[in-house]
């Protein structure tokens, strides 16, 4: 008798083991096509909106140094025919840095607060400049310049490093939300995976026990393909992980520290002409010391608030710019901005013994050995190391949206072949019992 009611319960137990087993595959089929959606979105969220935006926010910070930077160049060559090249070429590098930074705001979609009142600070600014330009008088000038100059370090360069910061934040939020979906990921498909990897195996050993058959080929196709399906999603979600945490961290971050290393010198260079438009005003010369410091990676810029974060805190790893330009562009760019402070220094000392006129020809000079050459020779060899920077991000993205290519619909592929091989498995033993 036990023996018939065991017989009896076969088909039933075999129906309930199959029905199991596919409501197993169909879970993992549509938590395991959502998350490989999800991630990637997140990715392409990364690729084209957060990295851009940091990247803007970074340009915009660099463009408002620069902005500056020539208008100090433009007031120190005034109007002699030997400075009038220089002139022409501040005058053209201002032009395009605002057409830079009114592109920059406009792509922006950070705080727009921060950003209209960065709109509005740029017009005043610019009103100044062209008073200053236009004044006839030294004293009002000077007035008019001082008060652009303060104007863009008390107003437009803090909310500028505002938005760089919110869009830095921006994007750590995009690679942590990224970084739980992956984990979700790989629970889905290790737990959902294993557990449907098991119940085929346990299917196909009652299979062969009961039934007195050895394999069943539908049964160890399911198994392949579930298995199959289990290691190459894990192994999808955890190389797409690496390739872009890669990117971050030897590409983008280094090219955002890169860009606010490189608005630094502008903004230092810059108070070399600003110590001779003021007359040799010391806090400029400090000015200058202080941010150096920052571009040598001197340990006393760990404590100062002009690079990026709060004073003493410093940066994500990945972004920061306290190891100065040996970490980040090379020994060769850490030479050509100590070539440039000894022309600075040069220049200081000419000013300080009353030769204001040839420290002026140094700093606005365009031949080997001036300052305008050394600094060009400098820009040059940090804009090099960022454009690498970025195209090593550009590939690490490129490598994840491949890696991630036809996921969203595998799964599907997969899974519904397994359920497809589900009932050809079974159909012949429940045939036994008709």
């Amino acid at each position: 008798m036990p023996a018939i009611e065991l017989r009896r319960d076969t088909p039933g137990l075999l129906r309930l083991f199959t029905t199991v087993t596919a409501a197993v595959a169909a879970v993992l089929l549509i938590a395991l096509t959502l998350v490989m959606i999800s991630v990637r979105d997140q990715v392409r969220v990364i690729g084209r909106e957060a990295a851009p935006q940091a990247a803007t926010a970074a340009d915009l910070y660099f463009v408002l140094s620069d902005l500056d930077a020539q208008v100090t160049r433009i007031l120190l060559a005034g109007d002699s025919d030997e400075s009038a090249s220089s002139r022409i070429d501040a005058l053209g590098v201002y032009r395009d840095r605002g057409y830079q930074a009114d592109r920059d705001l406009q792509q922006s979609t950070a705080d727009s607060a921060v950003t209209l009142r960065l709109m509005d600070g740029l017009a005043v600014y610019r009103q100044r400049v062209g008073q200053a330009l236009a004044a006839s008088a030294a004293s009002d000038r000077i007035g008019y310049w001082t008060q652009a100059t303060n104007l863009l370090h008390q107003r437009l360069l803090p909310d500028a490093q505002l938005l760089r910061e919110q869009s830095q934040q921006s994007l750590d939020d995009a690679y942590a939300r990224k970084t739980a979906t992956e984990t979700t990921g790989t629970a889905v498909a290790v737990l959902l995976g294993g557990s449907l990897v098991a119940l085929l195996i346990v299917l196909q050993v009652w299979l062969a026990r009961r039934f007195r058959r050895f394999w069943n080929p539908a049964l160890l196709a399911a198994t392949a393909l579930s298995l199959l399906l289990l290691t190459a999603a894990t192994i999808v979600l955890q190389l797409q992980s690496r390739q872009l945490a890669a990117g971050r961290d030897a590409g983008l971050g280094p090219y955002l520290a890169l860009s606010e290393l490189r608005a630094l010198g502008y903004d230092a260079a810059a108070d070399t002409g600003r110590y001779l438009v003021s007359a040799n005003l010391s806090y400029y010369r400090d000015d200058f010391t202080a941010k150096s410091a920052c571009l040598t990676g001197d340990l006393s810029c760990y404590r100062s608030p002009f690079l990026f974060g709060t004073a003493g805190v410093p940066a994500s790893d990945a972004a920061s710019a306290r190891g100065g330009l040996a970490v980040l562009a090379g020994s060769a760019a850490a030479d050509r901005w100590a070539a440039y402070q000894a022309v600075h220094q040069r220049i200081v000392s000419l000013a300080d013994s009353g030769q204001t006129d040839e420290a002026v020809r140094l700093l606005t000079g365009i031949r080997r050995g001036d300052a305008a050459f050394d600094f060009a020779y400098f820009d040059a060899s940090v804009a090099t190391a960022a454009e690498t920077r970025r195209r090593d991000f550009d590939r690490s993205l490129r490598a994840a949206e491949t890696t991630l290519t036809g996921w969203s619909w595998l799964p599907a592929l997969f899974l519904l072949t397994v359920l497809t091989l589900l009932p050809l498995s079974v159909r012949p033993r429940l045939a036994e019992y008709r």
